[in-house]
């Protein structure tokens, strides 16, 4: 594995990081405030190729590879957590689900639009009772004629009420268990009986819309099924694979912005006559909170660099997801005691970057289930 950026990934770091520093920090706290869905940012984020980065040219993505992928969605997320989920679960879950399992002529009428960033992705899998445990899904498809009639309801739907185009999981065979489950392309603005319940109101991930969807007697053409009947179980599982690695670059990004705050006021605020930089225990807190986010980034890009070869890499998305979550929380805790009393009030961003990453945690695998998903994948050798 290369240490060294190329070129290419060079260029797109500044340019994100650019575009970042000018059009997403300065408004990052007013998404905060409002938690509307930025879509002015999104519509800029399209112009520079940002919502399919990943994506063959062919199908109006940027022909990215998965490094320059993450390093763009951890630019992204330093600037906005909710705005990092946005693209993440617009690219990694919605996007590439119609990549890795839609045919030709589903990747031009679905895919394409995705990943120019003129339609917009949601990813519909989790329930009420069921969210690590997908087969408890209670969602149905049934085959009428030369359509599915999808009947239930989903839960936590990042940009499920904006999307327009959803991928919906459900049982089209209700007694075959993991194996009756399969994916379909939902159009929202399209297709009578997609009803969007509610929108929660969370701690943070602020400006993506988290929504509880509902399908009454949903119809769509049988075309709209991805792959085979039964596949979608193993589609999801592979998915949210890939998924992980955008949400270690998530967990990075956040970290970075939680560390990048407090070194610079430790460098300002005074106490007892000098910054508190000064002070042993703040450059230990500091040198603590660093190391951890390049050991992150590394677990990020190995588990990238064994996608992009094609080897299984199961347990290294796992564990990248896994470390840079959980110290992505512990940096931007850091980050608040460096702040002190300040560091509790809505005055500085560090309590925002702390409610931001413990969501890390939570979806696309929470880390009791990702531990697991180590074990299993250690022992089994």
């Amino acid at each position: 594995m290369d240490f060294a950026l190329s070129a290419e990934q060079q260029q797109i770091r500044d340019m994100v990081s650019e575009f970042v520093d000018e059009e997403v920090v300065p408004v990052a706290d007013e998404i905060d405030h409002t938690d509307e869905f930025p879509r002015d940012l999104v519509d800029e984020m399209a112009e520079l190729g940002l919502m399919g980065m990943p994506f063959p040219e062919e199908y109006g993505g940027a022909g990215l590879d998965y490094h320059s992928y993450a390093i763009g969605l951890e630019e992204i997320s330093r600037g906005s957590g909710g705005l990092g989920t946005v693209v993440a679960a617009h690219t990694s879950l919605a996007g590439n689900m119609l990549y890795e399992f839609g045919d030709e002529s589903q990747k031009e009428t679905y895919l394409t639009p995705l990943a120019e960033g003129s339609d917009i992705g949601a990813f519909a899998l989790s329930e009420a009772g069921a969210g690590s445990d997908v087969p408890a899904m209670e969602t149905t498809a049934e085959k009428d004629g030369d359509e599915y009639v999808i009947n239930g309801g989903k839960l936590w739907i990042s940009n499920g009420s904006v999307a327009e185009t959803v991928t919906v999981f459900a049982k089209t065979d209700p007694e075959a268990g993991n194996k009756g489950i399969s994916s379909f392309v939902v159009r929202p603005e399209e297709d009578d009986g997609f009803i969007v319940e509610n929108t929660e109101e969370k701690l943070g991930d602020k400006g993506c819309p988290t929504a509880e969807l509902r399908f009454d007697d949903l119809r769509v053409p049988e075309d709209r099924l991805l792959g085979a009947e039964g596949d979608g179980f193993v589609q999801a599982l592979k998915t949210l694979n890939g998924g992980r690695i955008t949400i270690a670059a998530r967990g990075v990004g956040i970290a970075r912005a939680a560390f990048e705050e407090a070194r610079e006021y430790a460098t300002e605020r005074e106490q007892f006559g000098q910054p508190i930089g000064e002070f042993q225990s703040i450059k230990h807190k500091l040198a603590d909170m660093d190391t951890k986010i390049q050991a992150a980034r590394m677990l990020m890009h190995n588990a990238a660099d064994k996608k992009i070869r094609g080897e299984n890499y199961i347990k290294d998305a796992a564990q990248a997801k896994l470390y840079a979550s959980e110290i992505s929380r512990e940096v931007a805790n850091e980050g608040i005691q460096i702040h002190g009393g300040y560091g509790y009030t809505k005055d500085f961003a560090a309590e925002r970057f702390y409610r931001d990453a413990k969501l890390n945690e939570i979806y696309e695998g929470t880390s009791e289930v990702l531990r697991n998903t180590i074990g299993e994948q250690l022992l089994e050798g």
